[in-house]
């Protein structure tokens, strides 16, 4: 899959991903990359100012929690995370039929290929 493929959809992987519950950084990559079949590999470099950044708009919240001797942060849905990944999900919905429907005319219309 090509590395530029996730532009413009990270947010709603990231929130999607959380929906479950909380997790820290590195489960969150792990959760892209087991849900996707090993197709996404997001890199540290990408997702932590991606968090920080959906937790400042108040999308997520996060809080530190103990794990042996480390600490690690846990990110979380807000109520407003909530409602923007159904935002998200629908603004998909809508992507994919619209660009299926060029890519693809005749699968668009029910044709049977």
């Amino acid at each position: 899959m090509r590395a530029d493929a996730v532009r413009g959809h990270l947010d709603g992987l990231l929130l999607a991903v959380l929906e479950p519950g909380p997790l820290h950084g590195y489960a969150i990559i792990t959760a892209v990359q087991r849900r996707s079949g090993g197709a996404l590999e997001l890199r540290t470099g990408t997702i932590y100012p991606a968090l920080n950044r959906l937790e400042r708009l108040g999308l997520l919240r996060s809080s530190w929690q103990a794990e042996g001797e480390r600490k690690k942060r846990r990110y979380e849905l807000t109520e407003a995370g909530k409602a923007s990944l159904a935002d998200e999900r629908g603004a998909w919905r809508e992507f994919t039929t619209v660009i299926g429907a060029v890519l693809d005319p005749r699968t668009a219309r029910g044709e049977v290929t």
